[in-house]
């Protein structure tokens, strides 16, 4: 059974998650706590699999909560946010830079209790995946290594574009990678993560406030530029055609949309061995065949390694289908990414 600790002020919340957990065999609700200081509490008494956390609470808020969960005894933390205005899409953010592994929006209780809602459905799928992943108490000093899958490292080349996709657990990951990109960084970054719906651009805003070069979510004829960030709004594939932007609402692929593997291929047709791709913790295989794209047309593919993933799925799955030039650990990509393009600035 997955144990889980409820953490939300209302009890009418309380009382419909509980109920969309009695309806499956696997999932147990152990405890409810009504503020962060219960919260704390009851972990560290209950030792549940995975905590449910509102972030707006009385007495204890949910962020000053997962920062004293996180260090005293990791748990994994999936946020329920309450609306998506400003605030509350920034203390999402927060929550996931504190240590929580994903965030959904929190419908209204019409919607949330309907039994065939898709929120329904998604929750317990997530709580089922989020469950398993192990957690820690603080992200560990290692040195970076290097692990050939295919080429020499760090192969010379013309590097203009550089490619990140994302899934669980790859939010504070691509915060690590974009935050250590320099300001007069030469290439254009994209970006795709799987996120829930409504949180691409609080995403987009969360790592513009954070970074060094100016990000913002992706529109529909961008004609993109060195040194800046594009991220993939929510429930649209982005690729590039003819050199501008594209976004369309084509059917997903890999039950995702917008999808890893849609944007490194429109990269590899359209710039070829200019392109280095970057394939983070995720669930499932989402950039794996990307990755082989981008290998045929003479680019650089790079994904993190086991150990250092919240969710080795997309990262193995590439691996397996022998598309990955070089496995990182998330600590050395920065440094991966400054060697790969500092050379290209040098040629």
């Amino acid at each position: 059974m997955i144990k889980v600790l409820l953490t939300d002020d209302s009890l009418l919340t309380r009382e419909i998650l509980k109920d969309i957990f009695r309806s499956t065999d696997d999932i147990l609700v152990t405890g409810e706590a009504a503020n962060g200081t219960e919260a704390v509490l009851m972990t560290e008494r209950l030792n549940p699999d995975l905590i449910i956390m509102d972030l707006m609470m009385p007495v204890m808020d949910g962020l000053t909560a997962i920062e004293e969960i996180m260090a005293r005894f990791p748990t994994p933390i999936l946020v329920l946010s309450a609306t998506l205005d400003d605030r509350e899409v920034n203390n999402a953010f927060a929550a996931i830079n504190r240590g929580a592994l994903d965030v959904m929006d929190k419908p209204g209780g019409e919607e949330i209790n309907g039994s065939a809602g898709s929120f329904r459905a998604t929750l317990v799928e997530k709580v089922r995946m989020l469950a398993r992943i192990k957690v820690i108490r603080r992200r560990p000093k290692t040195k970076p290594r290097f692990v050939p899958g295919g080429t020499a490292p760090l192969p010379a080349g013309d590097r203009r574009v550089l490619a990140i996709g994302a899934s669980t657990g790859g939010p504070q990951a691509v915060m690590s990678i974009v935050k250590s990109l320099p300001a007069d960084f030469k290439a254009t970054t994209f970006i795709v993560q799987h996120i829930a719906s409504g949180f691409a651009g609080g995403f987009a805003q969360w790592l513009d406030r954070e970074c060094r070069l100016p990000v913002r979510l992706a529109a529909d004829g961008d004609e993109f530029k060195p040194g800046e960030v594009l991220v993939a709004p929510g429930d649209h594939h982005m690729v590039v055609r003819d050199g501008v932007v594209r976004l369309t609402d084509d059917m997903p692929v890999n039950c995702c949309r917008p999808s890893i593997d849609i944007l490194f291929k429109s990269l590899a047709m359209e710039l070829g061995t200019r392109v280095v791709g970057v394939l983070l913790s995720g669930m499932g295989k989402d950039g794996a065949q990307g990755f082989i794209h981008i290998k045929e047309r003479g680019g650089l593919t790079i994904a993190q390694d086991e150990r250092s993933c919240a969710v080795f799925g997309m990262p193995r799955a590439a691996i397996a289908m022998n598309a990955v030039d070089l496995v990182v650990p998330l600590a050395g990509i920065p440094d991966t990414i400054s060697k790969i393009f500092h050379s290209t600035g040098d040629e």
